[in-house]
């Protein structure tokens, strides 16, 4: 008797309907959310250019990804408590208020300011939508549907490079992609209210404030201290921040492993597993927004090359990303072996980013789509993987907080990697030298995480996950 591959659902009728209906939703969650990521990229140069902010850009990414760092560690908490519709819904309206406002802004400012506010309802989305799948799935069952969630991914990965791209350059302007993506967003929460289980239990444990209050000033000393260690005069401000950082750290670390309701729980943050695969995610977020934010501005402004060219050249990049994660979700189920893909990918992304710190203005186009699009395999690999490992190693009691988790160290890496970034560029004297730059430390940055996710423990994927931290 052969054993299939295909995911199974519940044989009774009614039951197969109501899952049919909430894997529906979460897919058109997924798509809306990452429609708009993968067309903002490309539009976001225009945007840039318009209010002649690129002394800003870091700022466009550091702010917005500091708030959605809090958001997603809180929300994913509160849907533990909640239920995942009811934060779900409340995530996409507050995405959906920062669309709307992000369409009236006149200055670089108030362009970072709006995109702040839209992180905390957006950031949260895409792992609120990973966290629901598992609440429908054993892990192994799981692992083939996480992967099968990167469809709706593939198919925003190669609409969205162009759209926004073509829309940046249309008589509408950069605009219209916040304004398209309301009734899109508006439809995937009609689907959500009416298709998702409420929550049924009836115990509201209190949020961990204190805990929240200093994760919150944490992360914030953290990103300005990096930030002023590249400003000049400014290197002690830079040095005390940090320090207050370190500190905030570890109070909140105390905190947590003596709350009532932890936002982080001690049995995550123990968890040698979930701890090594977070630490190397947020170091790979440096190679990632080489990539991903880095190379268009390196593409349109260094390689001279139009927005809808330049969304074009990254559609094989972020078409692999996604679609990689499906034969991912699939080999890990079959196999219950994850850490060889991880070198792999971890390897894969190193070298490409090695390749890039090479690029100039005179590059060929179909050198710089052949070098991102492998990179697309290491990093849709790696990103799958997390995901996976985030919801597997720890109880399910704790999905939530442990897929929060994993996105929140992402978005802290999101958050700290600009200031990084920003440090190496404005060391150049000229931008091509100065993203060169950007892509040689994103590489250094990948080659450390190889190193170690090397230490990984590798725990079964069937069954409860457990404390791993020995």
């Amino acid at each position: 008797m052969t054993h299939t591959n295909i995911p199974t659902m519940p044989q009774n009728a009614a039951a197969k309907r109501r899952l049919t209906l909430g894997i529906t939703a979460v897919f058109t969650t997924q798509f809306v959310s990452f429609l708009f990521i993968n067309a903002r990229n490309i539009a976001q140069p225009q945007m840039i250019a318009e209010f002649d902010g690129i002394a800003l850009f870091s700022w466009l990414i550091a702010l917005p990804a500091l708030a959605g760092s809090a958001s997603t560690l809180l929300f994913g908490k509160l849907s533990d408590m909640y239920g995942r519709r009811a934060i779900l819904l409340t995530s996409m309206t507050l995405f959906g208020i920062g669309l709307a406002l992000t369409t009236q802004v006149t200055s670089m400012p108030l362009l970072v300011a709006s995109a702040t506010l839209m992180s905390i309802g957006h950031f949260p989305i895409v792992p609120l939508c990973f966290t629901a799948m598992g609440d429908l799935f054993s892990a192994r069952e799981l692992a083939k549907w996480t992967g099968l969630l990167n469809l709706p991914t593939g198919i925003a990965a190669i609409i969205g490079p162009v759209l926004g791209g073509v829309i940046a350059q249309s008589v509408f302007g950069w605009r219209a992609l916040y304004w398209g993506t309301l009734p899109l967003l508006l439809l995937a929460g009609i689907l959500v209210a009416v298709t998702l289980p409420k929550a049924t239990s009836a115990k509201k444990p209190r949020v961990d404030v204190w805990g929240t209050l200093l994760m919150i000033l944490a992360t914030t000393t953290l990103i300005f201290g990096f930030s002023r260690l590249g400003m000049p005069g400014m290197l002690g401000t830079g040095a005390m921040l940090l320090a207050v950082s370190a500190v905030a750290w570890a109070g909140f670390i105390r905190i947590e492993r003596r709350a009532a309701a932890p936002i982080l729980a001690p049995q995550v943050l123990s968890n040698r597993t979930f701890v090594t695969a977070a630490v190397t995610n947020f170091l790979s977020c440096l190679g990632l927004l080489g990539i991903v934010a880095y190379s268009p501005i390196f593409v349109q402004d260094v390689m001279s090359v139009s927005p809808a060219m330049s969304g074009s050249m990254m559609t094989p990049y972020t078409v692999i990303a996604a679609f990689i994660g499906i034969p991912v979700g699939f080999l890990l189920a079959r196999t219950g072996r994850y850490k060889w893909m991880y070198l792999v990918g971890y390897t894969i992304v190193t070298l490409c980013l090695l390749a890039m710190w090479r690029f100039t203005a005179a590059t060929s186009i179909w050198v710089f789509v052949l070098v991102t699009a492998t990179a697309g395999v290491g990093l849709g690999t790696t990103v799958t993987l997390n995901t996976l490992v985030a919801q597997f190693a720890v109880p399910r009691r704790l999905l939530g907080v442990a897929v929060g988790g994993m996105f929140f160290f992402q978005m802290i890496g999101l958050s700290v990697g600009p200031a990084i970034l920003g440090i190496a560029q404005n060391s150049a004297p000229d931008l091509e030298r100065g993203l060169q730059l950007v892509f040689l430390v994103g590489a250094v940055a990948m080659a450390v995480a190889l190193l170690i996710i090397l230490t990984i423990p590798e725990v079964s994927v069937d069954g409860e996950g457990v404390d791993s931290s020995g």
